[in-house]
């Protein structure tokens, strides 16, 4: 191996491990909010800040942080994230209060910027191979989320709670020394200042509107709080609109928000969201739902774990992969296949949780389906903007995900609460209609797929695949051309 490619691989080890160890966070905390809640004497109410909290501040910092990496350069940004990250990681773990342990996990939400930033540094890096390490990271990231879901039980019942954010901190650390050393300065920065207002109003709407959606249940949903956080940030969001498209240096610019490329894969990313998130969420609460219930197996969180282990192998199996697929079969196809194919494991969820098999061969494809559609559509998006746009065109691809989650997550639980028997457990009824729900939205990505920029044609009608199946960037690149001229 040369010098240039060993150096390639040291670099992808070290964002590997930074994106895993911030999509493990994510989902660490998820099935243990009862057992946090019980440890610090709080309420449910309070005890969930510590997953809002860190949605919130993730979806601020994604974008804004992103752009702010494509300003100051990737290398230096990222540092400054893994750092975040580890210090909040640190913060939660010695944490006297729930008081203190959210506002670590606000620190925390800074990590969402790993991602953007990660990719920006593979395209540099990777150049003419940025597809496959673009898919690698994104696979890894996919992984860590669900095995997030699956480690969560073994290290609460073997060294406590605390490890929860001991171990991320000590492996963020440890990235953090790796980046430091391996990672080179970015090669291409966008000469301008970071825009301050614009940046302020897209923070802004986008905590109105994830606030009323993750809270809005607690509060209720016709409650004056609730419609006036909604109508905030509807409003908030036009007049962050109207500044992006006058100021002279734009957050994020709406032209580039126009190629297909991005905005096609913003869609797909907001409804396959939709599922995810709660797919994750509710499906362990029914495995632990007691068996009296007549649809619940008594699961700990543990066992509900394993259930979950095969979405993780699956997803980070065929994100390895996915570049190959790109390859072969165009973004387009892959990630129709992958958005159909999560759609019908949601499906299967809905009818089909008699026994656990079941439940085993359902959670595979469904980390098959969506590692398939979130390992393909990064690489869309940074093929489709100029290198200076990298990080703000993936953060915003990745925030859009999340609002998807906390949009699905929320309709899942308003479903979900709203068939509570007298013994205070949810129906079966509601799960099968809520997995329903969550089908239905994931499935309408696929109608997002169908305008992803598709293989060019020769002018004998013939797929081109010298020029799009040998060369990933060259590919992106031709789609670039041909996005700007169907925007």
């Amino acid at each position: 191996m040369s010098e240039r490619g060993a150096r390639r691989w040291l670099v992808f080890g070290v964002l590997a491990i930074s994106a895993a160890s911030f999509s493990m966070l994510q989902s660490l905390v998820v099935p243990v909010l009862t057992l946090i809640q019980g440890a610090y004497g709080t309420d449910q109410s309070t005890a969930t800040w510590a997953l809002t909290g860190y949605l919130l501040s993730a979806s601020i910092c994604t974008p804004i942080l992103g752009r702010v990496g494509d300003v100051l350069g990737k290398r230096r940004m990222l540092l400054i994230v893994l750092s975040a990250l580890c210090l909040g990681s640190l913060i939660a773990a010695l944490a006297p209060t729930i008081g203190w342990l959210i506002a670590a996990r606000v620190l925390q939400g800074a990590g969402g910027a790993v991602l953007p930033l990660s990719f920006g540094v593979i395209r540099d890096e990777w150049r003419e191979q940025m597809s496959r390490g673009i898919g690698g990271i994104a696979a890894i990231a996919a992984a860590g989320f669900a095995a997030g879901m699956v480690v969560a039980g073994p290290i609460v019942g073997g060294l406590g709670y605390r490890w929860l954010f001991w171990i991320p901190m000590i492996i963020t650390g440890l990235a953090a020394l790796g980046a430091a050393v391996v990672i080179p300065d970015s090669p291409a920065r966008d000469r301008v200042r970071v825009p301050i207002v614009p940046g302020v109003l897209l923070a802004g709407w986008l905590v109105a509107l994830l606030l009323a959606l993750s809270r809005g249940h607690a509060w209720g949903w016709n409650s004056s709080l609730t419609i006036g956080l909604l109508a905030s940030s509807a409003a908030l969001f036009v007049t962050w609109i109207w500044m992006e498209c006058h100021v002279p240096v734009p957050m994020v610019d709406m032209r580039m928000m126009r190629f297909r490329g991005v905005w096609a894969s913003n869609v797909i990313s907001l409804f396959a969201g939709f599922g995810a998130f709660a797919f994750f969420g509710f499906l362990p609460q029914l495995l632990q739902a007691p068996t009296s219930t007549g649809y619940g197996f008594g699961a700990s969180v543990t066992q509900s774990g394993w259930v979950l282990l095969p979405s993780a192998c699956a997803s980070f199996a065929v994100g390895l992969t996915s570049s190959r697929l790109v390859t072969r079969f165009g973004a387009r196809t892959v990630t129709a296949v992958g958005t159909v194919v999560a759609g019908v494991a949601l499906l299967v969820v809905a009818l089909f949780h008699d026994s656990l098999w079941q439940l085993y061969a359902a959670t595979t494809m469904y980390g098959l389906g969506s590692g398939m559609v979130f390992s393909s559509l990064p690489s869309v998006v940074i093929g489709s903007v100029p290198a200076q746009q990298t990080g703000v065109a993936s953060g915003m691809n990745a925030n859009l995900r999340t609002i998807g989650g906390a949009i699905g997550a929320a309709t899942m639980g308003g479903i979900v609460t709203a068939g509570v028997g007298a013994d205070g457990l949810p129906t079966g009824t509601v799960y099968t209609i809520g997995f329903l729900v969550l089908s239905g939205g994931t499935l309408l990505s696929a109608m997002g797929a169908a305008y992803l920029p598709g293989q060019p044609r020769r002018q004998d009608g013939t797929k081109d695949r010298t020029r799009e199946g040998s060369s990933p960037m060259g590919r992106l690149e031709g789609r670039v051309a041909r996005d700007a001229a169907d925007a």
